[in-house]
């Protein structure tokens, strides 16, 4: 119990303390099932345990399901710079966008806001003797990982949350994946173009 206590704090000041070290991802399991839309919200049944099991990766389940921390510089989306929206990993709820996701050092990705506010619930976290934040998901109530005040204006937050509770919808696909909605700011970044408007540039060539 003692060496589970200390590796559970180290783990702690390593996401609070940035530190940097040599990254190696890790890839998720695909996908068994069709990519939700957002109006899929309003029906949204959590899986129970054994289809999440069978859905999950070991590291995804015990993350989302039992708030288990995955290795810092050691997970799929701690050093990705793609432009796109990270979704709940049991869900498909958006949770956050790559606009806002910033190099905190900390080893896991960090965003200085959620997509949407409701999307993410807080809760008071007091395990390993250590007062902190929690962030989970609010319709599959999937555990995301913390929230802390050390981040850039001019919210000055930093959601530090763990790859296995999320999926990546890289901007091209976003569209069609259902997420049309979330599109306009990265139309706004120059990072990506409607269709409509590629079609209206090459009729004008």
């Amino acid at each position: 119990m003692a060496t589970l206590t200390c590796a559970a704090a180290l783990m702690f000041c390593v996401c609070s303390l940035a530190e940097s070290q040599t990254a190696v991802n890790v890839q998720s399991k695909p996908e068994a099932s069709a990519t939700a839309t957002n109006s899929s919200m309003d029906h949204f049944q959590k899986p129970t345990e054994a289809e999440l099991k069978q859905k999950l990766t070991p590291t995804q389940f015990e993350v989302t399901q039992h708030a288990s921390t995955e290795p810092p510089f050691r997970n799929a989306f701690w050093d990705s710079k793609k432009p796109g929206i990270y979704v709940d990993i049991v869900s498909s709820e958006p949770l956050f966008s790559s606009l806002d996701k910033f190099d905190s050092g900390c080893g896991w990705p960090s965003f200085s806001r959620p997509l949407v506010d409701k999307s993410v619930v807080e809760r008071a976290d007091h395990t390993h003797g250590v007062e902190r934040t929690e962030v989970r998901s609010k319709e599959a109530d999937s555990h995301l990982g913390h929230v802390f005040d050390d981040g850039p204006g001019p919210s000055h937050l930093r959601y530090c949350i763990n790859s296995a509770s999320l999926r990546f919808v890289p901007v091209e696909e976003m569209e069609k994946a259902g997420f049309g909605a979330y599109l306009e700011p990265f139309i706004k970044a120059g990072l990506y173009k409607p269709a409509s408007a590629a079609t209206a540039s090459t009729e004008k060539k």
